[in-house]
């Protein structure tokens, strides 16, 4: 699955990348940085690409709207980072969303793990010639009935993997929903049928990505250490 993503471009070059402004200091804020690590199970800021001309930060793991209180929220986003395209227009949590909230996560590159025995090998993940390439992903945004607060939060869509991430995620078959350029705008309209939307859920090709080895400790390296994705070497 994909849980640990990788934001390592400035804001101004993300917004430029689609087209969006950065207005809003509070979003800009939570953006300024690079991020060459972001692990969703710290349930971070992340930005989103929607319809909406700004750029967007939401929180990663979906909360549906129907949630009834903070205790069902905090616990349901454990369960929502990623959203299987299989069964997203099903499962309770993800159709809410799926036909007419859709975005875009951008990423400089993902994290896997391939096994070997007890050994894990971590990889760092690309689209070859993007620095920003588009995931597929779905938001909500939930009111808390208690507080009346709003919480903006994502998911990211996932498929089953290409040859490469067989290799690299060879326990679970898994890859997230990579866009197309040319797909992306096509991917937020909200008019799309089922149908259309489904077109877009398959494999990217594994042709037009890259990966390498990276050090074992990058998990555990400030996320804005641009180290996390060097390359490991050779002993």
């Amino acid at each position: 699955m994909c849980f640990h993503n990788s934001m390592s471009k400035k804001a101004q070059r993300l917004a430029a990348r689609y087209g969006k402004q950065l207005n809003i200091i509070e979003i800009a804020e939570k953006i300024i940085q690079e991020q060459y690590h972001v692990s969703a199970f710290n349930n971070p800021d992340f930005p989103i690409i929607t319809t909406d001309p700004e750029i967007q930060v939401y929180k990663w793991g979906l909360i549906p709207f129907w949630i009834k209180n903070e205790e069902a929220a905090n616990e349901i986003r454990t369960r929502t980072y990623n959203a299987r395209a299989e069964s997203i227009f099903e499962k309770p949590s993800f159709r809410g969303s799926i036909n007419t909230k859709r975005c875009i996560v951008p990423s400089t590159g993902f994290f896997d793990w391939r096994h070997e025995g007890k050994k894990k090998i971590p990889y760092f993940i690309q689209v070859n010639d993007e620095d920003i390439f588009s995931m597929a992903g779905i938001y909500s945004d939930w009111t808390d009935p208690q507080t009346g607060e709003i919480i903006k939060t994502f998911s990211i869509i996932t498929t089953e993997a290409n040859d490469l991430m067989k290799y690299i995620h060879n326990t679970n078959s898994r890859m997230p929903v990579i866009l197309l350029q040319e797909e992306e705008k096509n991917w937020l309209d909200p008019r799309l049928t089922k149908q259309e939307i489904e077109s877009f859920l398959h494999p990217f090709p594994n042709t037009l990505m890259k990966a390498y080895e990276i050090n074992n400790d990058f998990i555990l390296k400030n996320p804005h250490d641009p180290s996390i994705i060097e390359p490991k070497k050779s002993a």
